[in-house]
């Protein structure tokens, strides 16, 4: 997930250099909710971690 985030943050940089405003605001928000559903993801994930929780039992 934080690839694809990433991937979007580079096509926005792209496209705003280029003068693609439209597209280059539209791959920043995707970036932005990608980048914030990653964060949430590991935090839970430490969480469980944290907490001996496993997966496999």
């Amino acid at each position: 997930m934080l690839k694809w985030a990433i991937i979007f943050a580079v096509i926005s940089l792209i496209a705003g250099w280029l003068g693609f405003g439209g597209v280059s605001a539209g791959a920043a928000g995707i970036a932005k909710i990608l980048f914030f559903v990653f964060i949430v993801v590991t935090v839970i994930f430490v969480v469980l971690a944290l907490l001996g929780v496993g997966v496999v039992s």
